[in-house]
């Protein structure tokens, strides 16, 4: 599967926001994150760091 880990960079400290993200989308709050489930999340962030290989999506809050 091509899912990934979704996590939110403060500093030096990563936190996992969402788990098998399937689509991101621009949105006016920042990002909407979407799993393979359907759920949703809009966070405050921009993209810092794509790991596609790692399946790991790091955002930096904004």
């Amino acid at each position: 599967m091509c899912e990934a880990n979704a996590y939110l960079r403060e500093g030096d400290r990563e936190e996992m926001i969402l788990e098998f993200v399937d689509r991101i989308l621009p949105h006016e709050d920042g990002l909407l994150l979407e799993d393979i489930f359907g759920r949703r999340k809009i966070v405050k962030a921009r993209i810092k760091e794509l790991a596609l290989v790692e399946h790991r999506i790091i955002l930096e809050k904004i």
